[in-house]
């Protein structure tokens, strides 16, 4: 005799997890204190800094860094060290793994894009030639 037991339900097919998504930039302690300087010096409230990209100069892109005075739906907000960054959301695949550094010396200045997208750079330190992160599916 065959046992008559009806087969036990199936069950549906579990989600995949959804992996966390990277951050797409990280922060050196001194470009974090030089954020949160010039977020206090601003003449106006701002939420953190705007970080892209965009075209020209002699190598075809510069990243900008303008002040953030409001958060756009569509922005990558990177909060690190206690500070925020805004990413354009046309760079995050050009600034994915970037680590964003400040340096100053006696001549000047400036924040500092250690890139890994980073292909080529022109003389003057001015504009950079860059490609898109390849993100795995």
């Amino acid at each position: 005799m065959t046992d008559m037991t009806p087969a036990s339900p199936t069950t549906p097919a579990s989600k995949p997890k959804l992996r966390p998504r990277p951050q797409v930039m990280k922060l050196t302690e001194a470009a974090a204190q030089r954020i949160t300087e010039l977020t206090r010096r601003a003449d106006s409230e701002i939420v953190g800094l705007r970080v892209g990209i965009k075209n020209g100069g002699c190598a075809g892109q510069s990243y900008t860094v303008e002040y953030a005075h409001e958060v756009r739906p569509s922005d990558e907000v990177v909060e690190d060290k206690g500070v925020k960054i805004l990413v354009d959301p046309k760079a995050v695949l050009f600034l994915l793994g970037t680590e964003m550094d400040y340096k100053a010396d006696k001549m000047q200045s400036q924040f500092i894009f250690n890139n890994p997208n980073q292909t080529g750079a022109c003389g003057c330190g001015e504009s950079v030639q860059l490609t898109a992160a390849k993100v795995d599916g």
